[in-house]
């Protein structure tokens, strides 16, 4: 029997519950359980898309999209969900505002173009040399990730499940 690996695939790898630093100190009353909780939604969320995009005979969402475009999904996923479990952050409403999370009713109508105050949130398939549109100084929460890329089929690399591989903050 021929195994569909493309299908095994369609499945991000689940959290290691012990891969956190219990000790970890996060900002404006973020916590690990937090940062935990919206990654599983991440996973939950790829998870679902994939399976649906599968049944169609359509390729996975992270070997569909541009690497950049792929990554900025992850992190503006975490980003609109951590204040989901986090009721002392908000997402800033300002269009294009830094950071991406600030702290709840600091700022009129939760909008700040630019702040110290706050989270930037970013996510890459690296472990450093991340670079955004704005200088990081404030707190910076950076998700890792492997996953395929759209070259990979090209390439004939095998399908790999999407995993997380850190989640390293910063002040």
């Amino acid at each position: 029997m021929k195994i569909d690996h493309e299908a095994q695939a369609c499945q991000p790898s689940p959290l290691n519950p012990k891969g956190f630093n219990p000790r970890a100190e996060l900002p404006h009353g973020c916590s690990i359980g937090h940062v935990r909780k919206s990654m599983n939604d991440f996973i939950d969320f790829l998870g679902f898309i994939n399976e649906q995009l599968h049944s169609r005979g359509i390729i996975r969402l992270e070997s569909m999209l541009m690497p950049a475009n792929f990554s900025s999904v992850v992190g503006e996923f975490l980003a609109s969900n951590i204040p989901r479990y986090c009721p002392t952050l908000v997402r800033n409403q300002y269009h294009n505002g830094h950071p991406d999370l600030i702290p709840a009713s600091r700022f009129p109508g939760d909008a700040v173009q630019h702040t110290r105050e706050g989270i930037e949130v970013k996510a890459s398939r690296y472990l450093r040399g991340w670079q955004g549109h704005n200088p990081e100084n404030c707190f910076l929460l950076v998700f890792v990730f492997d996953s395929n890329r759209p070259s990979d089929s090209s390439k004939e690399v095998e399908p790999i499940q999407f995993r997380f591989v850190a989640a390293l903050g910063r002040a």
